[in-house]
């Protein structure tokens, strides 16, 4: 499943990069703010992948996994932000670069959660043989 995770992250990041590179992508505005949803969305599979991408122990991962891919998602949405300074059209903003590391973040966590959860169904209860 790492590979699998590796993967997928490569390719939803080379997504975001070649949706950064286009001049304008024409979404009708639902309600303010929408880009930063889908800042936030868009980074948040991503830190979701790469954190599935990771070793972990028996009982999950552990916060520096989840710090280390929150900086990396972040970087990568600075990167991607001054990537956008050079497309026609479009323009960096701090904004979407904190909407990029909060998805960041929350793609980790949702991740650490799962696995957590996972590690506990798969933990022998201490009552077991017990009548």
């Amino acid at each position: 499943m790492r590979i699998i995770s590796l993967i997928c992250a490569l390719l939803w990041a080379a997504l975001i990069y070649y949706l950064s590179d286009q001049p304008s992508v024409d979404i009708a505005p639902m309600f303010s703010h929408q880009d930063k949803l889908l800042h936030l969305a868009a980074y948040f599979v991503l830190g979701f992948f790469i954190m599935g991408a990771l070793r972990k122990s028996p009982a999950g991962y552990r916060l520096p996994q989840i710090i280390g891919v929150t900086l990396l998602t972040a970087l990568y949405g600075l990167l991607d932000e001054y990537h956008q300074s050079f497309v026609p059209g479009r323009n960096p903003a701090l904004g979407d670069a904190l909407a990029d590391l909060a998805g960041g973040l929350l793609g980790a966590l949702f991740m650490y959660l799962l696995a957590r959860r996972a590690a506990r169904r798969l933990r022998p209860s201490s009552y077991e043989g017990e009548l």
